[in-house]
């Protein structure tokens, strides 16, 4: 299935994710496995968070890309609109390309 992630775009031009693990490298074009990071002042809810679109209002786009992205192995989790919407919550993610 195809969605959009928002990850961070750092300094030397690797990618991470936003908030949990934030020091991992998101490599574009190499199927990762979701982990199990448990994160003081997070929901926990393990695997890799995706939309349905590249929009969430909520969240500042300061160092930040949307990559298109290809899922498998999910289930739905209901949001409000200007948090994106259906969130996907994937075992397994590979990045396609930056929008």
């Amino acid at each position: 299935m195809i969605g959009y992630k928002l990850l961070r775009q750092r300094r030397n031009g690797t990618l991470g994710p936003l908030f949990i693990n934030a020091k991992q490298v998101i490599p574009i074009g190499v199927e990762l496995q979701a982990e199990d990071h448990p994160t003081k002042g997070y929901a926990h809810r393990p695997g890799w968070h995706i939309t349905n679109s590249p929009h969430a209002a909520h969240l500042k786009m300061d160092g930040r890309v949307w990559a298109e992205v290809e899922f498998d192995d999910f289930y739905e989790f209901k949001r409000p609109e200007h948090q994106g919407g259906m969130w996907y919550i994937a075992q397994k993610v590979q990045v396609i390309r930056i929008l």
